[in-house]
């Protein structure tokens, strides 16, 4: 059997995790709003029409800030349509994803449900069909508190105090073609660095995220970091990264190491930021939101393209229900580890999405709602992660992959909490044949036990979640695990994902 060891020390600290980098992302698209976290006619709904089973799961889960209303969604929508009275909301067509918008969940709905799961409210502004003044509208509803004519507009409507939103993004993946409102980087720059300079003399405490590139592999990318960055460096707390993950010809090894990838993208924008702020001669640092991210199989479950025609605009279509596999939620808790990896400079993160549209919670309208497999590695290390993450020492037997070359085949990150003394170790498999042994060295830590371990494996690794049986893939105890002199061994099945916490 194959062995790995790694050194935890509570000493050598990467950087403080955020409880932003547990963030979610809820869209106005396919079933996500609309027979996903709203039901009304479902047994499980409470008054406001929004399910309790989702409600409870979303808890679960431990998201902290989610990103809203999207997305490219957001491109072309109109804030306006989604506060006052319901009856008098109109409906929209949603060119993003080509489906009807109702805008009967509107601000107001959905602060009240984000009260409900114990989230804050990341909010995106459209900076692809609007501009500098429709976000200035929106920040007054939302952030003053009266005695203006759209605060008091948002008093009338039954919210008499401020939303107080902290955190905005201006615009969503401005780089991409497929974008309302798609523009160069220079010309995105300009409407970004007006609009952030806006904002700031009306709130000056908004936290702002410019858009980066919407993937790694988009030509511009890197280059749009640097041009965008040069007009915004001043004006913004964030620039922002998109990344989707997939196996692809059968090519499991190079899909099991991803999180190398979504590593090597965050280097080469912290490299590019870095570089713009040495440009200025500014010891400012810019932070990354990570504000989507997911395994998403895009030709499979990129369903929207076969709606068509001018009149065929459909109300919450089944768009993008990818359903996980086990294999699928390895990669899914590795890129965790990448993101705890980084919280030096990733300090906030939105797992896209929550419900229905590449989730880890589905639902069925008027039956159950249901964990996907990747639903364990994020409540689990969402729950665990605390404190400071820490640097390791790993040394591991590696393999060879197609994309990415040679990949150690055991990934772990640690964090430790030195208010309380508890610890946690995350750690994946990545062979697809052979078990492996890892030794923790603790000794650092001091006098600390097991506090728990689970782990997540199948001999099946394609097995998944189904209305048809909920629970076909779950995590378990890992009972492998010992501990003696200050040395931790456990054992990671093949094609495995595991956390231990530590007190």
């Amino acid at each position: 059997m194959p062995s790995a060891h790694l050194t935890i020390d509570p000493h050598f600290v990467t950087g403080r995790i955020q409880r932003r980098l547990f963030g979610g992302f809820v869209e106005h698209l396919g079933r996500h709003v609309y027979d996903g976290i709203y039901e009304p006619g479902h047994e499980a709904a409470d008054a406001e029409g929004f399910r309790r089973d989702v409600i409870d799961l979303v808890r679960e889960l431990g998201v902290s800030t989610i990103r809203y209303p999207g997305g490219n969604f957001v491109s072309g929508f109109r804030w306006e349509d989604s506060v006052g009275p319901r009856e008098q909301r109109p409906r929209r067509l949603d060119l993003a994803w080509h489906s009807t918008e109702t805008n009967e969940v509107g601000l107001h709905e959905f602060a009240s449900w984000l009260d409900k799961v114990g989230s804050d409210l990341m909010m995106a502004v459209n900076l692809g069909t609007r501009g500098t003044l429709e976000a200035l509208d929106l920040l007054e509803y939302a952030n003053i508190r009266g005695g203006t004519a759209l605060s008091e507009r948002r008093r009338e409507n039954g919210r008499d105090e401020p939303f107080g939103v902290e955190m905005w993004c201006l615009g969503n993946e401005m780089d991409g073609p497929w974008q309302l409102g798609h523009r160069s980087a220079d010309d995105y720059g300009k409407v970004a660095s007006q609009a952030a300079k806006a904002m700031r003399q009306m709130d000056p405490d908004v936290t702002l995220v410019v858009c980066g590139s919407s993937s790694r592999h988009m030509p511009t990318f890197g280059e749009w970091e640097r041009v965008v960055l040069g007009h915004t460096y001043d004006d913004v707390d964030y620039i922002s990264c998109h990344a989707y993950y997939e196996e692809k010809d059968g090519d499991l090894d190079s899909f099991l190491a991803s999180a190398v990838d979504m590593d090597r993208f965050i280097e080469s924008v912290v490299a590019t930021a870095d570089h713009v702020g040495a440009v200025r001669g500014s010891t400012k640092k810019i932070d990354l939101s990570f504000d989507e991210w997911n395994v998403w199989y895009l030709d499979r479950f990129r369903d929207v393209d076969k709606i068509s025609g001018i009149d065929n605009w459909p109300i919450a279509p089944r768009l993008l229900e990818n359903v996980y596999s086990v294999v699928d939620a390895v990669v899914f808790g590795n890129l965790l580890i990448s993101l705890i990896k980084h919280a030096d400079r990733v300090t906030s993160a939105s797992l896209a999405q929550l419900v229905n549209v590449i989730a880890p919670i589905m639902t069925e309208p008027g039956g159950p709602a249901w964990r996907q497999t990747t639903f364990y590695p994020f409540s689990i290390t969402s729950r665990l992660a605390q404190g400071d993450a820490l640097e390791l020492k790993l040394d591991a037997p590696s393999y060879r992959t197609a994309l990415y070359g040679e990949v150690p085949l055991v990934d772990a990150v640690a964090t430790h909490e030195s208010e309380t003394g508890r610890s946690a170790v995350f750690l994946v498999n990545r062979s697809t044949t052979e078990a492996i042994t890892v030794t923790v060295d603790i000794a650092g830590l001091g006098d600390v036990g097991v506090c728990e371990a689970h782990t997540l494996s199948d001999d099946d690794v394609y097995a998944v979640n189904t209305l048809a049986d909920p629970e076909r893939v779950t995590v378990r105890d890992n009972d492998t695990v010992a501990l003696e002199g200050g040395l931790l061994t456990v054992t990671l099945p093949p094609v495995s994902w595991s956390a231990i916490a530590l007190g």
